[in-house]
């Protein structure tokens, strides 16, 4: 069993404070691990009461905790419902149960990062400029993403910020959009999610939060493939001034006054719930709000 304060000390489960303190609890960690163990990774809530010598509401309520944050993923079969790790959360799982061992000291080599995007922007970005955004951009990241990611992730988002400053101010690009939320792991990723799919290459869609989590929320994820929507690659990354400058149209959701103001950019703030915490019917009910903004904005984005 994976000790409590191991699991609080660590932030590699990529969710929130309160998904970390749901995978904290004794019990939860003892019915992952139970999950781990099986020979196909699921179980039943009947046999776990038994090999845990719980109730079964009470390993009821505990696998709804961990249902409810996407942890673990629902399967029925006939009369039986079975359950196992969600498969965007296992490697994270199996990480905490197999070696806590930080990664702080994980070397990364930021010189290859910077070399490889020196090729992609030769001719529009100096070394320098790339070598300054690429140091920036990992210290930023540092502070709260998944440190198994940081290296590949440095480079996308230091791609991203280098692509907008080359974009900014000039016409006839691909038009830009940005969505920004707080955690950058729910609404704006969800509206960005559903705008890829919808426009594909005709649009650039960017994301990002005014206060980032380590990663996406499962839930989130989940609900995007429900609708048949992808979700790949992509990551909770901290506002900054580039990103908004490069963008043709910025839409806010519940982030305040956070974003700077340029004249050719325009500035939408949607008024959408916050799915961080909510069951998997309430972040339903969001996608499909966002999902129909994002269709009604579409249009717009084309003409530009």
């Amino acid at each position: 069993m994976v000790p409590v304060d191991r699991l609080l000390s660590m932030s590699t489960d990529g969710a929130s404070v309160r998904a970390i303190s749901v995978l904290a609890d004794p019990t939860r960690t003892a019915i992952l691990g139970m999950m781990l163990a099986s020979a196909d990774g699921r179980v039943l809530v009947g046999r776990i009461a038994q090999s845990l010598g719980l109730r079964q509401p009470t390993v009821s309520y505990h696998m709804k905790a961990l249902l409810d944050e996407g942890v673990v993923a629902r399967e029925p079969s006939g009369r039986q419902v079975w359950y196992n790790i969600a498969p965007e959360h296992r490697d994270r799982i199996e990480a905490l149960f197999a070696n806590p061992v930080a990664h702080e000291r994980r070397p990364f080599d930021l010189v290859r990062i910077v070399d490889d995007l020196a090729l992609r922007f030769d001719g529009t970005v100096d070394r320098p400029t790339i070598e300054s955004c690429v140091t920036e951009t990992h210290n930023l990241l540092k502070r709260t993403s998944h440190p198994n990611l940081l290296g590949s992730r440095t480079a996308a988002f230091a791609a991203d910020r280098l692509e907008s400053s080359a974009r900014a101010g000039v016409q006839g690009n691909t038009p830009t959009v940005l969505f920004v939320c707080v955690q950058n792991a729910g609404r704006s990723q969800i509206a960005a999610a559903v705008l890829r799919h919808l426009a594909g290459d005709r649009v650039r869609v960017l994301t990002a939060g005014s206060a980032p989590s380590p990663d996406v929320r499962g839930s989130i994820i989940t609900a995007l493939d429900e609708i048949g929507i992808p979700f790949a690659g992509e990551f909770p990354k901290p506002l900054t001034d580039d990103a908004v400058r490069g963008a043709d149209i910025v839409v806010t959701m519940g982030c305040g006054d956070v974003c700077a103001t340029y004249p050719a950019t325009e500035y939408l703030d949607w008024d959408v719930e916050d799915p961080v915490g909510r069951p998997i019917g309430d972040i339903r009910a969001i996608r499909d709000e966002i999902a129909l903004r994002v269709r009604d904005l579409l249009p717009a984005v084309l003409e530009r």
